[in-house]
């Protein structure tokens, strides 16, 4: 498996793993890529951002958004952040997901980084229990507001 920095050809297969599961599928919409590469290209123009995708025989398997948030709390230290983790359907339970958060720390450790973050939706169970067996504790209660 190969970890990359995910081009504008990938956003079709990253769109395809958004949207393949119950909850990325009410809010995914794979049938006009358009939104898509206009955030694609904010992404890979911001050196603080950093999509990757996992490939497996050359197929696109797996995705994650790693960002690098600047703070003045904690002595100006970086914060990374993860997001958008999937795996596809076809290659979950091959530990796939733990290659990917473990690049996803030490990429984040390389960069400086004093953390690393993220959120999971409250209905992903399976998820959270992944996130505890890899020693991510769920310190804080998360808030959104959509906008």
């Amino acid at each position: 498996m190969n970890i990359r920095r995910a081009t504008i050809d990938d956003v079709p297969a990253i769109v395809g793993l958004l949207a393949d599961d119950e909850i990325g599928a009410k809010r995914e919409s794979p049938d006009d890529l358009t939104p898509y590469k206009d955030a694609f290209a904010v992404i890979d123009a911001d050196h603080h951002e950093f999509l990757a995708v996992a490939e497996r025989d050359g197929e696109v398997v797996g995705t994650f958004q790693l960002s690098l948030l600047p703070g003045l709390s904690r002595r100006g230290a970086f914060r990374a952040q993860v997001e958008g983790v999937r795996v596809a359907a076809s290659a979950r339970g091959l530990g796939l997901g733990e290659t990917m958060m473990r690049w996803a720390i030490e990429e984040a450790r390389k960069r400086g980084c004093v953390m690393l973050q993220l959120t999971s939706d409250k209905a992903r169970v399976d998820a959270h229990r992944f996130y505890d067996r890899l020693g991510f504790t769920a310190t804080h209660e998360g808030y959104k507001l959509p906008l």
